[in-house]
Protein backbone atom coordinates (compact mmCIF):
# COMPACT_ATOMS: atom_id res chain seq x y z
CA UNK A 1 0.00 0.00 0.00
CA UNK A 2 1.52 3.86 -1.50
CA UNK A 3 2.20 6.03 2.07
CA UNK A 4 -0.81 8.42 0.16
CA UNK A 5 -3.27 5.46 0.57
CA UNK A 6 -2.37 4.75 4.08
CA UNK A 7 -2.85 8.84 4.74
CA UNK A 8 -6.02 8.92 3.18
CA UNK A 9 -7.35 5.80 5.22
CA UNK A 10 -5.96 7.45 9.09
CA UNK A 11 -7.40 10.85 7.76
CA UNK A 12 -10.86 8.98 7.17
CA UNK A 13 -10.44 6.59 10.97
CA UNK A 14 -9.74 9.76 13.08
CA UNK A 15 -12.97 11.30 11.78
CA UNK A 16 -14.89 8.08 12.72
CA UNK A 17 -17.89 8.32 15.35
CA UNK A 18 -18.06 5.69 18.26
CA UNK A 19 -20.59 7.41 19.78
CA UNK A 20 -23.94 7.39 17.53
CA UNK A 21 -25.03 4.12 14.95
CA UNK A 22 -27.81 3.64 12.80
CA UNK A 23 -30.86 0.73 13.13
CA UNK A 24 -32.58 -0.21 10.33
CA UNK A 25 -35.66 -2.25 11.85
CA UNK A 26 -37.16 -4.72 8.47
CA UNK A 27 -36.30 -2.50 5.23
CA UNK A 28 -37.08 -4.18 2.62
CA UNK A 29 -35.31 -2.43 -0.32
CA UNK A 30 -31.10 -3.45 -0.12
CA UNK A 31 -31.26 0.04 -2.07
CA UNK A 32 -32.36 1.85 0.46
CA UNK A 33 -30.26 0.33 3.00
CA UNK A 34 -27.28 0.96 0.80
CA UNK A 35 -27.96 4.36 0.50
CA UNK A 36 -28.04 4.72 3.97
CA UNK A 37 -24.85 3.21 4.24
CA UNK A 38 -23.39 5.53 2.12
CA UNK A 39 -24.54 8.51 4.03
CA UNK A 40 -23.25 6.85 7.04
CA UNK A 41 -19.34 6.86 5.29
CA UNK A 42 -19.81 10.24 4.57
CA UNK A 43 -20.67 11.67 8.11
CA UNK A 44 -18.35 9.14 10.09
CA UNK A 45 -20.58 6.75 11.15
CA UNK A 46 -19.18 3.21 11.71
CA UNK A 47 -21.24 0.70 12.86
CA UNK A 48 -24.93 -0.34 11.28
CA UNK A 49 -27.50 -2.70 12.81
CA UNK A 50 -29.85 -4.22 10.62
CA UNK A 51 -32.69 -5.94 12.08
CA UNK A 52 -34.73 -8.38 10.43
CA UNK A 53 -37.54 -10.10 12.31
CA UNK A 54 -40.05 -10.19 9.48
CA UNK A 55 -37.77 -10.49 6.43
CA UNK A 56 -35.05 -12.67 5.83
CA UNK A 57 -32.00 -11.59 6.58
CA UNK A 58 -30.44 -9.79 3.78
CA UNK A 59 -27.84 -11.94 1.48
CA UNK A 60 -26.19 -8.80 -0.01
CA UNK A 61 -26.95 -5.01 -0.42
CA UNK A 62 -27.34 -2.55 -3.84
CA UNK A 63 -23.59 -1.82 -4.96
CA UNK A 64 -24.29 1.12 -7.01
CA UNK A 65 -26.44 2.43 -4.25
CA UNK A 66 -23.91 1.80 -1.47
CA UNK A 67 -20.95 2.75 -3.91
CA UNK A 68 -19.13 -0.02 -1.90
CA UNK A 69 -19.25 1.75 1.05
CA UNK A 70 -20.77 -1.32 2.88
CA UNK A 71 -16.73 -2.51 2.95
CA UNK A 72 -15.74 0.38 5.31
CA UNK A 73 -18.77 0.15 7.48
CA UNK A 74 -19.13 -2.30 10.63
CA UNK A 75 -22.54 -4.34 10.09
CA UNK A 76 -24.81 -6.37 12.49
CA UNK A 77 -27.24 -8.25 11.51
CA UNK A 78 -29.80 -9.70 13.92
CA UNK A 79 -33.08 -11.54 13.69
CA UNK A 80 -34.10 -10.51 17.46
CA UNK A 81 -34.85 -7.38 18.56
CA UNK A 82 -34.08 -8.01 22.04
CA UNK A 83 -30.80 -9.68 21.36
CA UNK A 84 -30.07 -6.50 19.52
CA UNK A 85 -31.43 -3.79 21.95
CA UNK A 86 -29.53 -5.78 24.65
CA UNK A 87 -26.38 -5.28 22.50
CA UNK A 88 -27.15 -1.55 21.68
CA UNK A 89 -27.69 -1.29 25.51
CA UNK A 90 -24.17 -1.94 26.16
CA UNK A 91 -22.71 0.31 24.03
CA UNK A 92 -25.50 3.66 23.28
CA UNK A 93 -27.08 5.62 26.49
CA UNK A 94 -30.23 6.37 24.43
CA UNK A 95 -32.28 4.72 21.47
CA UNK A 96 -34.91 7.01 19.69
CA UNK A 97 -36.97 6.16 16.87
CA UNK A 98 -38.32 8.09 13.91
CA UNK A 99 -41.97 7.73 14.81
CA UNK A 100 -44.84 10.08 14.62
CA UNK A 101 -46.17 10.26 18.02
CA UNK A 102 -47.50 12.68 20.76
CA UNK A 103 -44.52 12.28 22.89
CA UNK A 104 -42.00 12.38 19.64
CA UNK A 105 -39.85 15.79 19.51
CA UNK A 106 -38.50 17.23 16.69
CA UNK A 107 -35.46 16.36 15.13
CA UNK A 108 -33.34 19.44 16.19
CA UNK A 109 -34.56 18.79 19.34
CA UNK A 110 -32.34 15.84 19.49
CA UNK A 111 -29.30 16.08 21.36
CA UNK A 112 -26.97 13.86 18.87
CA UNK A 113 -23.60 14.84 21.33
CA UNK A 114 -24.02 12.04 23.51
CA UNK A 115 -23.74 7.83 22.89
CA UNK A 116 -27.38 7.84 20.81
CA UNK A 117 -28.71 4.92 18.71
CA UNK A 118 -31.51 5.92 15.64
CA UNK A 119 -34.04 3.20 14.55
CA UNK A 120 -35.32 3.51 11.08
CA UNK A 121 -38.28 1.51 10.02
CA UNK A 122 -39.21 -0.29 7.22
CA UNK A 123 -40.79 1.60 4.02
CA UNK A 124 -44.71 1.07 4.60
CA UNK A 125 -45.33 0.51 8.03
CA UNK A 126 -42.09 2.50 9.23
CA UNK A 127 -41.12 1.62 13.15
CA UNK A 128 -43.06 -1.17 14.93
CA UNK A 129 -44.83 -1.27 17.47
CA UNK A 130 -42.30 -4.14 19.49
CA UNK A 131 -39.46 -1.51 18.76
CA UNK A 132 -41.00 1.68 20.15
CA UNK A 133 -41.42 0.16 23.39
CA UNK A 134 -37.97 -1.08 23.54
CA UNK A 135 -36.94 2.52 22.93
CA UNK A 136 -36.83 5.53 24.65
CA UNK A 137 -38.57 7.63 22.56
CA UNK A 138 -39.40 9.32 19.06
CA UNK A 139 -38.38 12.25 16.96
CA UNK A 140 -39.71 13.49 13.54
CA UNK A 141 -38.69 15.62 11.16
CA UNK A 142 -40.09 18.49 10.60
CA UNK A 143 -42.16 19.28 7.27
CA UNK A 144 -44.97 21.69 5.52
CA UNK A 145 -46.21 19.10 3.05
CA UNK A 146 -49.03 17.27 2.19
CA UNK A 147 -47.36 14.24 2.49
CA UNK A 148 -45.74 14.08 6.19
CA UNK A 149 -43.00 11.15 5.14
CA UNK A 150 -39.70 10.54 3.44
CA UNK A 151 -37.69 7.76 1.59
CA UNK A 152 -36.30 6.42 4.26
CA UNK A 153 -32.72 7.21 2.73
CA UNK A 154 -33.69 10.99 2.81
CA UNK A 155 -34.72 10.49 6.31
CA UNK A 156 -31.27 8.93 7.47
CA UNK A 157 -29.36 11.40 5.74
CA UNK A 158 -31.66 14.31 7.00
CA UNK A 159 -31.05 13.23 10.37
CA UNK A 160 -27.20 12.28 10.05
CA UNK A 161 -26.21 15.78 8.56
CA UNK A 162 -27.51 17.51 11.61
CA UNK A 163 -26.11 14.89 14.24
CA UNK A 164 -23.04 15.56 11.61
CA UNK A 165 -23.76 19.75 12.65
CA UNK A 166 -23.91 19.23 16.40
CA UNK A 167 -21.55 16.81 16.74
CA UNK A 168 -18.78 19.44 14.44
CA UNK A 169 -19.73 22.15 16.83
CA UNK A 170 -18.97 19.82 19.61
CA UNK A 171 -15.04 19.20 18.31
CA UNK A 172 -16.19 15.34 17.82
CA UNK A 173 -14.21 15.53 14.23
CA UNK A 174 -11.60 17.30 15.99
CA UNK A 175 -9.88 14.37 18.07
CA UNK A 176 -10.06 10.26 17.47
CA UNK A 177 -13.05 8.82 18.79
CA UNK A 178 -12.59 5.38 18.48
CA UNK A 179 -11.15 2.92 20.86
CA UNK A 180 -7.83 2.12 20.09
CA UNK A 181 -8.60 -1.45 19.45
CA UNK A 182 -11.22 -1.00 17.77
CA UNK A 183 -9.22 1.65 14.95
CA UNK A 184 -6.36 -0.64 15.54
CA UNK A 185 -8.76 -3.32 13.74
CA UNK A 186 -10.23 -1.10 11.50
CA UNK A 187 -6.79 0.09 10.28
CA UNK A 188 -5.58 -3.68 9.27
CA UNK A 189 -8.99 -4.39 7.94
CA UNK A 190 -8.87 -1.47 5.64
CA UNK A 191 -5.53 -1.53 5.04
CA UNK A 192 -6.19 -5.43 3.40
CA UNK A 193 -9.66 -4.18 1.67
CA UNK A 194 -8.02 -1.03 -0.14
CA UNK A 195 -5.76 -3.67 -1.91
CA UNK A 196 -8.53 -6.03 -2.77
CA UNK A 197 -10.58 -3.42 -3.85
CA UNK A 198 -7.58 -2.00 -6.63
CA UNK A 199 -7.08 -5.41 -7.41
CA UNK A 200 -11.16 -5.50 -7.97
CA UNK A 201 -10.94 -2.15 -10.12
CA UNK A 202 -7.52 -3.41 -12.17
CA UNK A 203 -9.72 -6.72 -13.55
CA UNK A 204 -12.37 -4.06 -14.26
CA UNK A 205 -10.19 -1.75 -16.01
CA UNK A 206 -11.03 0.80 -13.71
CA UNK A 207 -10.04 3.01 -11.19
CA UNK A 208 -10.31 2.24 -7.69
CA UNK A 209 -11.22 4.73 -4.89
CA UNK A 210 -8.72 3.65 -2.36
Amino acid sequence: MTPEREDRIIQVLEKRQDAITVVLENVFDPHNISAVMRTCDAVGVQEIYVLNTRIAPHKRWGAKSSSSADKWLTIHQYTDAKTCFTDLRNKYDRIITTHLSSDAVSLHEVDFTGRIALVFGNEHSGVSEEIRILADGNFIIPQVGIIRSLNISVACAVTLYEAFRQKTIAGHYKRRQLPDDAYNELLSGWSRGAAEIRAEARNRGTAGNL
